[in-house]
């Protein structure tokens, strides 16, 4: 786990101008709220208050006050710059309430409290997850609905055109800590998938959060 002189001199070292806090809601859709590397100090020490209402599935409006608290052990810069050339920082973060607890709705805090139950019944748990996304000819306008390509199951280049692609996403990956095994053409057209190595749950939900994110971007 970073510390967080070490974080501090890293956003130093990389000239990063921004850093996502990112979470997740009920459904698993990563949400974030960007700050200037300025407040970073703040975030450390008290986190960033939001309206938790406006989550799907995480409070009513009566009680919506919540607290994103970072958890450096997920810092990490982006491999990549913006458009204006400014680079940016992400770290997953905890949901809280007010006073300091965990929120119970907090999908992270939801499998940490079943990983710390099966380890009180001597199992460790660990997952290896297979990631499989598909890729659409850009359109003007509307839904992209046409596969990029006509390619089955670990056929080669020129039927599978997206190898160049995924590698792309394997080396951005692989910046952000990735293990990665192996990637292919899946069955169906357009159809791509993206291993990565076991790990324990947590981490490696942390990192399915994370390979959405890069590979959407």
């Amino acid at each position: 786990m970073y510390s967080q002189e070490q974080v501090l001199e890293m956003i130093k070292e990389k000239n990063i101008e921004f850093l996502r806090l990112q979470f997740t809601d009920i459904s698993g859709i990563v949400k974030n709220v960007a700050i200037p590397t300025t407040q970073i100090g703040k975030a450390l020490k008290s986190g960033i208050s939001f309206d938790g209402s406006s989550i799907e599935g995480f409070a009513r409006i009566q009680e919506s006050d919540m607290v994103l608290q970072p958890d450096l052990s997920t810092f990490s810069v982006l491999p990549w710059s913006n458009k204006d050339g400014s680079n940016e920082a992400r770290v997953i973060c905890d949901v809280h309430l007010p006073n300091g607890k965990p929120f119970p709705g907090d999908p992270r805090h939801v499998l940490r409290r079943q990983l710390e139950r099966a380890r009180e019944m001597g199992f460790k748990m660990n997952v290896g997850p297979e990631l499989e996304f598909f890729l659409f000819e850009k359109q003007n306008g509307g839904s992209a609905t046409v596969p990029h390509d006509f390619g089955g199951y670990f056929d080669l280049g020129p039927v599978d055109l997206a190898e160049g692609v995924r590698r792309e996403i394997i080396r951005a990956l692989i910046q952000m800590g990735f293990t990665i095994e192996a990637s292919h053409h899946e069955v169906a057209k357009g159809q791509h998938e993206i291993d990565f190595v076991y790990d324990d749950a947590l981490k490696n939900a942390d990192k399915v959060v994370t390979f959405k994110y890069v590979t959407k971007t």
